[in-house]
């Protein structure tokens, strides 16, 4: 793959972030470019994992687990999860270049509540490998990753069951 990589970004309170990303992994690997996907405050069961470990061209780094809610979280283990996160970041940011796609699944959410450093995240993507290209999901935006981004799409609810009172169903919504 030629080029400078380019950094997608889908945010938003509605469906279908990660679908979108796994979309984009799954097109990317059925071209025969690398893949390396990760993910951020979730643990290693995602039901979306289960396909991607299976197809060749793409690796899935190992979380962390368990994964517990920051908001039912204390003051250390908030920290302990923000060191955790960031070391994460540096050893994909060693592993990297070998791959074409990058997928830093939750990167947003994972800013937004602070267990992960955006100078760290901004200055890995605007020192990453040259070819790279970088999707990054979460519910919002800051100014800066919205700044350096060539695609951001907002996915937008407009109409969501949770809003009447039903369950997330595995396999549609997790």
């Amino acid at each position: 793959m030629t080029g400078t990589g380019r950094i997608h970004v889908y945010y938003g309170d509605g469906k279908g972030k990660t679908t979108a990303a796994v979309g984009l992994a799954v097109r990317a690997a059925g071209y025969g470019l690398k893949v390396l996907f990760f993910q951020f405050l979730k643990d290693n069961s995602s039901n979306e994992r289960k396909i991607l470990e299976s197809l060749s061209g793409v690796t899935c780094l190992r979380g962390r687990e368990p994964v517990k809610f920051v908001s039912n979280m204390n003051r250390d283990e908030r920290a302990e999860l923000r060191h955790y996160n960031n070391k994460a970041l540096d050893e994909i940011v060693k592993f990297c270049s070998s791959f074409d796609l990058l997928v830093l699944d939750e990167a947003l959410c994972a800013l937004k509540l602070d267990v992960l450093s955006e100078e760290k995240l901004i200055g890995f993507i605007r020192h990453k490998p040259r070819g790279l290209e970088i999707v990054l999901t979460g519910h919002q935006i800051t100014d800066s990753l919205l700044e350096i981004a060539d695609y951001a799409t907002e996915v937008k609810k407009v109409k969501h069951q949770f809003d009447l009172g039903r369950s997330a169903r595995e396999g549609i919504e997790f």
